[in-house]
């Protein structure tokens, strides 16, 4: 990395870190609008429901499948519902809600905000005395900690229901069967950790979408690079982030 690209790092770095200190700061003297953040509520939660559904249902049957391929080799087949209880639950509710949830709600967030700015309807705020992070960043935030852990308790809930189906109608298990071993292989540990994961990858990509919104630059352009960009860093961070708080988690727990 040369130095100009590591200035560059640097001073966006600051930039995010700037915008989140705001936002705190306004949650902390209590400058937001309890009624934006239920509006925000319903806007990432209640409305990504659908696709939070097709895509955990189908996940689960996926899951169950390859699962039981994998394990008939060994003539280990009824454990199916082990494995896809885990995975679920540790992993692939949690990423595969915010991954989904970046593409839905990360580009809307980056989008509107930015056409904001390219208005400059953000500039007029300051020029009032209202906080921009007050009302467009800090609600947002709320929320997406409010709710990303209650979507990634439905996907896991959807999830395992689908990968029963399979198991059931398919791989010619027993619902009894699928249900001991997902109850003797998940833990309350295993699904305290996917909701510590979730609200953080809320946080992580509500973060990255207001941050690329608040400083979209070259006017109506730059509101297609600043949402582009925003789906595309937060979904990094998130498969990125998810390795250190799994490594993390997994530390503390032993």
């Amino acid at each position: 990395m040369s130095s100009i690209q590591s200035h560059s790092f640097v001073r966006s770095f600051g930039a995010y870190a700037g915008i989140l200190a705001e936002a705190w700061h306004d949650l902390r003297c209590g400058r937001v609008s309890w009624r934006e953040v239920s509006r925000q509520v319903v806007v990432i939660g209640l409305q990504s429901l659908p696709i939070v559904i097709i895509t955990s249902i189908f996940t689960g049957m996926v899951l169950a499948l390859q699962t039981a391929y994998g394990l008939q080799r060994f003539g280990a087949k009824n454990y199916v519902g082990n494995i896809v209880g885990l995975a679920i639950v540790r992993e692939l509710g949690p990423v595969l809600t915010a991954v989904m949830l970046c593409g839905r709600v990360g580009a809307g967030i980056a989008a509107e905000i930015a056409s904001m700015v390219a208005t400059e309807q953000v500039d007029a705020m300051k020029a009032l005395g209202a906080s921009p992070t007050a009302k467009l960043v800090a609600p947002r935030l709320m929320a997406a900690l409010l709710v990303l852990p209650l979507l990634a308790v439905f996907a896991n809930v959807i999830g395992i229901y689908g990968g029963m189906i399979i198991a059931v109608h398919e791989l010619g298990l027993t619902g009894h069967n699928f249900y001991r071993g997902l109850m003797d292989t998940v833990v309350i540990r295993d699904f305290l950790d996917g909701l510590i994961k979730s609200a953080i990858f809320g946080f992580l990509l509500v973060s990255i979408s207001c941050y690329k919104g608040l400083t979209t630059t070259g006017g109506t352009e730059g509101v297609g690079r600043s949402t582009t960009s925003a789906v595309v860093t937060s979904s990094i961070v998130i498969f990125v982030a998810d390795f250190f708080i799994t490594k993390l988690l997994i530390v503390l727990h032993f």
